[in-house]
C-alpha cells in the first residue's frame, strides 16, 4: 500500500473535483476560490492511481494558504479518509478547516481533527413554495430610468418591486458558484422594510431563476435574524451552516 499526498496544479483534480460536485448537489460556497487562482490542490493517490484531492485557501481571504476547504475521496477508498486527511495536514501544513455542515465527508473531518468550532453564516436552498402577495407592490426588471435609492449593503439589482411609481427595493441572483446554483441578494428601501416586501422579491426573484433552469440558493449572518425570517418566508429553508474549527496540535 503506498499512499501519497502531493501538491499538484489546479488542472489535474478537476476530474475528481467533478465527481465531487456531483456527490453534493449543493451551492460551494468557495466555488469560486479554484477558478480565481486563490486556492492550491493536492491529489491523493493509491499506488499510481488517483483517488481523491484536497484544497487549501487563505483564512479569511488572507494570502497565506492554511485552510482546508474541499476534501474528496473516492467511495471505494473511504476506509483511508482519515489517514489521508491527516497527510493532507501534514503535507500542507493547513491549520484551519472551514467547511458547510452540508458536506459530510469534510464535516467528520472537522469534528475530528478541530477544535474551537463555531459558525457564523447560515446557507439556504429554495422549498418550492409560491404564495405571497403583497397588495400594491408589482415586480419587474430594472430599466434604465428607475431612479434608484441608496444602497447600504448590497449591490443594485436587476429586479425591482414598485409601489405607488416609486422603487422599494432591488434584487437579483449571482452565478459564480457551481454550476446550475445562483445566490439571492437584494435591498428594500428603509422607509418599506417589515412589510413583507423583502420576502416577496426573494419569491419573485426566485421564479426567475427557476425560469433560467437555476436552483436558488442563499447565505446570511447566523446573527441577521431580519434577514433569515425574510429569507424563510421567501420561500427558502435552511440548508447547513458554514463551520470552522482551528487544528488540534
Amino acid at each position: 500500500m503506498n499512499l501519497k499526498v502531493t501538491k499538484t496544479e489546479l488542472r489535474e483534480i478537476l476530474p475528481l473535483r467533478t465527481l465531487f460536485l456531483l456527490e453534493n448537489n449543493f451551492q460551494i460556497r468557495y466555488h469560486a476560490v479554484h477558478e480565481r487562482g486563490w486556492s492550491d490542490s493536492y491529489v491523493f493517490t493509491f499506488d499510481s492511481e488517483k483517488i481523491g484531492y484536497g484544497s487549501i485557501k487563505g483564512k479569511d481571504n488572507s494570502n497565506d494558504r492554511n485552510t482546508i476547504f474541499e476534501f474528496f475521496v473516492l467511495p471505494k477508498f473511504r476506509s483511508k479518509a482519515r489517514q489521508l486527511f491527516s497527510q493532507l495536514i501534514s503535507t500542507s501544513q493547513a491549520i484551519f478547516i472551514d467547511c458547510q455542515s452540508n458536506d459530510p465527508m469534510l464535516s467528520l473531518m472537522l469534528f475530528e481533527f478541530t477544535q474551537d468550532i463555531h459558525s457564523d453564516v447560515i446557507l439556504f436552498r429554495d422549498n418550492g413554495s409560491f404564495n405571497l402577495t403583497v397588495p400594491g407592490h408589482s415586480f419587474r426588471q430594472r430599466k434604465e430610468t428607475d431612479s434608484i435609492f441608496v444602497h447600504r449593503s448590497e449591490p443594485i439589482g436587476n429586479y425591482v418591486i414598485e409601489f405607488d411609481h416609486h422603487i422599494v427595493a432591488t434584487g437579483g441572483f449571482l452565478l459564480h458558484y457551481n454550476k446550475s446554483f445562483a445566490d439571492l441578494f437584494m435591498e428594500v428601501h428603509p422607509d418599506h422594510r417589515r412589510k413583507g416586501v423583502g420576502s416577496f422579491l426573494i419569491q419573485e426573484l426566485r421564479k426567475e431563476c427557476h425560469k433560467s433552469d437555476y436552483m436558488p440558493a442563499a447565505r446570511c449572518n447566523i446573527d441577521n435574524m431580519a434577514s433569515r425570517f425574510t429569507l424563510l418566508k421567501g420561500g427558502m429553508t435552511i440548508a447547513g451552516f458554514m463551520l470552522a474549527g482551528k487544528m488540534k496540535r
